[in-house]
């Protein structure tokens, strides 16, 4: 009885594997005229362990995809002669799925035999596919692109990207230019279109691969751009800690640019340490002298908070001798005399010595002198630059503030007071 049951246990597996081998067999001969057909009988030969680990199982699943994108194309390409072309989609479809079966197979064939040795006999096919339909996996992008299904469109546009650099294509990667400007463009294409896609752990990791490999100078994109799209990835999913590490790494790469070095200093100033973002921007400067107005102009303005009036008007200056038209140094070093003539008015109104109140009153009096010149020659550069209404009423409330304070100290700022009222009502 027991050897009864073993016979037909046996035969029963003998059937199973005859089955799946058989599916193979059909899906072979039903690809000529009917791919559909071929794909679905392929499916159950993917996954039975009798044929899932053989490499020919694998290669007739990529040939099959394989000749769903070559009849479309071969329609496309007759298009004009016959005036019908193939269905485009249907065509990226199988450009698509061909990939992984491929992959697949190529990997399978790289397995040593019972004796060590490795018979690799799908590569030489799968490599000519690949290599025949490599560069259109960018139409593929481009296509899904203009659909707006940007995730799909991501996936063809990195599988040009990585294509190139499969094992299969390890002896004959010089078959590929990846030095050229189309390589560089598309990668890049691939990191926007999974942004554009909302998938932030993707799009990191598509921006750490292109930052990984080297830069070769294109049209597309400047080297620092992808540094900048990191940091806004993990700021978007709100990793403090990444996005510092991130901007950080982009200061330090790209001193000069205009990006990392002011959005780190926010950072530091957020997150309250002074010191770290006053020490940050000393480093900024000597390392982009040109950018001296707006970063010594911020650290003026870290001072000045600190109520540190001495530090910050010799910065103020500095930003100032670096460009004599630096607005944010014009305006803050207004502001700090402004802001000191607050503190010592406020004294003045305390005590009850009149000798004491009257020193008092005359340094008040020359702060805010010496506020005018730089709150007016910021309102003359917004003014000729056309600066809009929501520059325009600071700057000129600002100016009241001083003319009103003057014209109780006894300086006659009464004309000037009546030109301001009417500009800001006029907003």
């Amino acid at each position: 009885m027991k050897r009864i049951l073993l016979v037909t246990s046996l035969c029963l597996l003998a059937s199973i594997s005859f089955a799946q081998k058989k599916a193979v067999k059909d899906a072979k001969n039903a690809m000529k005229g009917n791919v559909a057909e071929a794909r679905e009988l392929i499916k159950p030969a993917l996954t039975d362990p009798e044929t899932a680990e053989d490499q020919e199982t694998w290669k007739l699943a990529g040939d099959i995809e394989f000749k769903a994108f070559d009849d479309e194309r071969t329609l496309e390409m007759q298009k004009e002669i016959t005036g019908k072309g193939g269905n485009e989609e249907a065509m990226y479809v199988g450009l698509y799925n061909m990939y992984g079966p491929y992959v697949k197979a190529d990997e399978l064939g790289e397995r040593p035999d019972e004796k060590g040795k490795i018979k690799n006999k799908v590569r030489k096919d799968i490599v000519k596919n690949m290599r025949d339909g490599h560069r259109f996996y960018i139409n593929g992008g481009v296509f899904y692109n203009d659909k707006q299904d940007f995730k799909r469109a991501a996936d063809f546009f990195e599988r040009y990207w990585e294509l190139p650099t499969l094992p299969m294509f390890a002896d004959s990667q010089a078959d590929f230019n990846l030095q050229d400007t189309t390589y560089q463009t598309i990668k890049y294409y691939a990191v926007i279109s999974s942004i554009q896609s909302k998938d932030h752990p993707r799009s990191i990791k598509l921006l750490k691969k292109i930052i990984s490999e080297p830069y070769i100078q294109n049209s597309t994109y400047k080297e620092s751009d992808v540094y900048e799209l990191l940091a806004s990835e993990y700021q978007q999913i709100e990793d403090s800690a990444a996005y510092v590490a991130a901007l950080r790494q982009g200061a330090e790469k790209f001193p000069k640019n205009k990006y990392f070095t002011p959005n780190l200093i926010n950072e530091f100033i957020r997150g309250g340490k002074t010191d770290e973002a006053i020490a940050y921007l000393d480093q900024a400067i000597a390392n982009d002298p040109t950018n001296t107005c707006d970063l010594m102009s911020v650290k003026a303005s870290l001072y000045a908070e600190q109520k540190e009036y001495d530090k910050a008007a010799p910065a103020y200056t500095t930003a100032l001798s670096s460009d004599a038209n630096c607005e944010r140094a014009l305006e803050g070093l207004g502001v700090l005399y402004v802001l000191q003539a607050q503190d010592i008015k406020e004294k003045a109104g305390q005590t009850t010595n009149r000798r004491e109140q009257a020193e008092l009153d005359k340094t008040t009096t020359d702060l805010y002198t010496k506020a005018l010149p730089y709150l007016e020659k910021y309102l003359d550069i917004l003014k000729a630059r056309n600066a809009d209404s929501l520059e325009m009423k600071p700057a000129l409330m600002k100016l009241q503030n001083v003319y009103y304070n003057l014209s109780l100290l006894n300086i006659d700022k009464s004309k000037e007071l009546d030109a301001i009222d009417k500009e800001l009502n006029a907003l």
